[in-house]
């Protein structure tokens, strides 16, 4: 992996079409928004996300950002966090954002949404021990709470913890009362966001593509 200093129609392009799904158009235009975000550099930093102003109304944008920098997210069997990416990596992980394509059959589509799936468990999976925990999953919630000034840090914490007991409920059915909730599992999580078509929104604005976006 690593920074390509090749064009469009280069065999280097060609291999990240089809590991990714883009068009060589797209994967010119994303090397352009890579050297501007990098300053014309090889690689890409935490510091180069955080400036990104279409990424400052997200109330998950620090997961979004690590996410790029997420091992585990570069289609490879690797666990860890890297301090910098290269073009390769930062078109790998954006290739999650990408909205499926029209003319996938069941099998590909289900593919799709699992990995997308994954993607968004890793992100919310803090601590890569294959568990959003009550205290992850708290810190996602009082994230997208934090945006409104009425409700106070408790508040939220309470919302939080109901949200969690939610989750338990759908995820294990009954539980008894001294049974204890260890967290949400991917299998759990797949249960949870059945029937949901979450993948057809993600995307994020600094594309600069025709798509929707995360960023409200």
């Amino acid at each position: 992996m690593g920074a390509l200093q090749s064009f469009p129609g280069e065999p280097e392009y060609l291999d990240l079409a089809e590991k990714t799904g883009f068009s060589l158009e797209q994967i010119g235009i994303l090397h352009k928004r890579f050297k501007q975000l990098s300053h014309n550099e090889d690689t890409l930093r935490r510091d180069n996300l955080n400036a990104i102003p279409d990424l400052a109304c997200n109330p998950i944008r620090s997961e979004i950002i690590e996410a790029f920098f997420d091992k585990r997210n570069f289609h490879q069997n690797e666990v860890g966090m890297v301090e910098e990416i290269g073009f390769e990596e930062f078109l790998v992980v954006m290739s999650h954002f990408r909205p499926p394509s029209l003319n996938l059959t069941e099998e590909q589509k289900e593919t799709v949404r699992r990995e997308k799936l994954r993607f968004l468990f890793n992100m919310h999976d803090t601590d890569n021990d294959g568990t959003i925990t009550l205290e992850e999953y708290r810190h996602v919630v009082e994230e997208l709470l934090s945006r409104s000034s009425a409700l106070e840090k408790e508040t939220a914490k309470g919302i939080a913890d109901a949200a969690m007991l939610e989750v338990a409920s759908i995820s294990m059915g009954h539980m008894e009362p001294d049974e204890f909730y260890e967290g949400i599992t991917f299998e759990h999580f797949l249960k949870i966001l059945k029937g949901i078509e979450i993948e057809t929104r993600m995307n994020i604005r600094f594309l600069n593509m025709d798509t929707p976006t995360l960023c409200k």
